[in-house]
């Protein structure tokens, strides 16, 4: 990659965003990134903070000038007035990339598919959301689908739950366990016998940048699935958590009708209540057209991924880890 290529990363003071930018600046690029804080940011070798906030049109394209790439990893903390920012904030994106000619880079989730659409999702089911949040999700592609008509190019890359060696608005740091702590226990949201997918977070940023190699070659608006890791009945996550731990490990179900009473007082317990659903049945996500693509999905072994997470996370001295997230 030439060292003049540029790239405008918004979200990357968070989980996808920051691995996302780091492996961005291993293979050559200039990475900029976008914050109201951006003066008080800590330093990370090259990537550039840019004063700038990703709800302002003119903020976020006068950002992005000279970028090949945007990656849209941005979300209002602690999902405070979600409904009301993040469809703008795709809009402010979506004009930069128009007036720069830049590829817009999307995490995508689940949320975007409704009970109808499980067990096995492809990217061609169908996106009937039972949520709030999930039809913001399918609105939010939906806008970067109809600007393909008007040039701008987007790939969105859907994947199963994050962890990852930096906390995030993600489950395993906001609810399995505690960061900053040794694990004693794991508190699990699903049920017994209920399979869930997880997605290792620089597993996922790998796989942005080998799209990013071909981005040439793919249709104008792109929607993949990867695989990350299946937990075929939901002990898989919490057993590694435990041998990473190297002590018995109290494993503990989430207390979903308790959380009831916060929900309409916090945010955030606000819309992880709301994904609920997603934990009561089975979702599993194909990645056949993204190995057609890149032959072989980029995957961390399990048990890697959840030390190096933890140790991350502050949950296990760094001595237990053989390589660093």
């Amino acid at each position: 990659m030439s060292m003049n290529a540029k790239a405008l990363v918004l979200g990357a003071s968070g989980g996808i965003g920051g691995e996302t930018a780091r492996q961005l600046v291993a293979e050559g690029w200039q990475v900029h990134a976008l914050s109201r804080r951006a003066t008080s940011m800590p330093a990370i070798p090259g990537i550039t903070w840019v004063p700038g906030d990703a709800m302002s049109p003119d903020d976020v394209r006068r950002a992005a000038a000279g970028c090949r790439l945007i990656l849209h990893a941005v979300n209002p903390p602690g999902y405070r007035n979600w409904h009301q920012l993040v469809l703008p904030m795709i809009d402010a994106t979506i004009a930069a990339a128009h007036a720069t000619g830049a590829t817009i880079l999307l995490p995508g989730t689940i949320y975007n598919y409704g009970s109808d659409a499980c067990p096995i999702l492809t990217e061609t089911s169908p996106q009937h959301p039972d949520t709030a949040k999930g039809a913001i999700r399918a609105e939010m592609e939906r806008r970067l689908q109809r600007a393909a008509d008007g040039g701008v190019r987007s790939i969105v890359l859907r994947a199963g739950d994050f962890f990852g060696p930096r906390p995030g608005n993600n489950w395993f740091s906001q609810c399995l366990v505690q960061p900053g702590r040794p694990v004693r226990r794991v508190i699990h949201p699903g049920r017994p016998g209920i399979g869930h997918q997880w997605t290792y977070l620089p597993d996922m940023a790998a796989t942005f940048l080998r799209l990013v190699a071909i981005r040439d070659r793919l249709p104008a608006f792109t929607t993949l699935h990867m695989a990350g890791h299946w937990d075929p009945d939901g002990t898989a996550m919490t057993t590694a958590i435990a041998r990473a731990a190297g002590r018995p490990v109290r494993i503990r179900r989430l207390p979903w009708r308790m959380l009831g009473l916060a929900a309409p007082f916090v945010p955030l317990i606000r819309n992880l209540r709301e994904m609920r659903h997603l934990w009561q049945m089975p979702i599993r996500m194909s990645n056949d057209r993204l190995l057609a693509l890149i032959g072989v999905e980029p995957h961390t072994p399990l048990d890697e991924a959840v030390r190096r997470t933890l140790t991350g996370l502050g949950c296990l001295p760094p001595a237990q880890t053989s390589q660093p997230g």
